[in-house]
């Protein structure tokens, strides 16, 4: 996977200010980036959709394609076991899947390649011109690539989080856990509160 350009950009992003990294995440801190910062796609049933749509949920952004080998199922298997090792908190974590290949993923193939991994995981997709939009704002990089009588598709193995608030904060590298994943996850959604003796050097 061509994964280089982004990862630059991504440690571009992480030099932000020390206050802005103070959690101590195995991903990507990327609070205050500017990728993105929203999508404008379309749900299954044709309805538009947004991140706005997820206030109130911390999203898993994936980028990827239904008949992907590998990168793509280990990335959304992962996401099943990081919302089974959230336990109750897993329902408040919302996994979207976008696809870079809307030439073979309709939306009842992808609406099925979801509910093989968790019914509540969403599928969405745009023409090629939306995709292209979309992948572009999320530093994204995907191209056709031949094999054989048909193609398959060379895509950015990464995976981008929201909290609550519609913020992005964090980026997931391929290579992270589902242990890993969900401490993560863990933190943004109940940060820890500064000790009384941070508080009286900085009061």
């Amino acid at each position: 996977m061509q994964r280089r350009t982004l990862l630059t950009a991504l440690a571009a992003a992480a030099a932000l200010p020390l206050a802005a990294h103070a959690a101590p995440y195995t991903g990507i801190d990327i609070t205050g980036s500017s990728i993105g910062p929203d999508f404008r796609l379309f749900y299954g049933d044709g309805k538009p959709a947004s991140l706005q749509d997820f206030k109130g949920k911390y999203v898993l952004l994936f980028f990827g394609f239904t008949q992907c080998p590998d990168v793509c199922p280990t990335a959304l298997s992962r996401a099943v076991e990081i919302k089974k090792l959230l336990g109750a908190d897993g329902n408040k974590m919302q996994v979207l899947f976008v696809t870079v290949d809307p030439e073979r993923d309709t939306a009842a193939l992808l609406a099925e390649y979801m509910r093989a991994f968790d019914p509540g995981f969403i599928g969405l997709r745009g023409d090629a011109a939306q995709t292209a939009k979309a992948a572009k704002d999320f530093k994204i990089f995907y191209s056709k690539v031949p094999s054989g009588s048909s193609y398959t598709m060379d895509h950015t193995a990464i995976t981008y989080v929201f909290d609550a608030t519609g913020k992005i904060r964090l980026a997931f590298k391929h290579e992270q856990t589902a242990q890993q994943c969900a401490a993560d996850l863990r933190q943004l959604m109940q940060p820890k509160k500064a000790t009384s003796f941070l508080k009286g050097l900085f009061s």
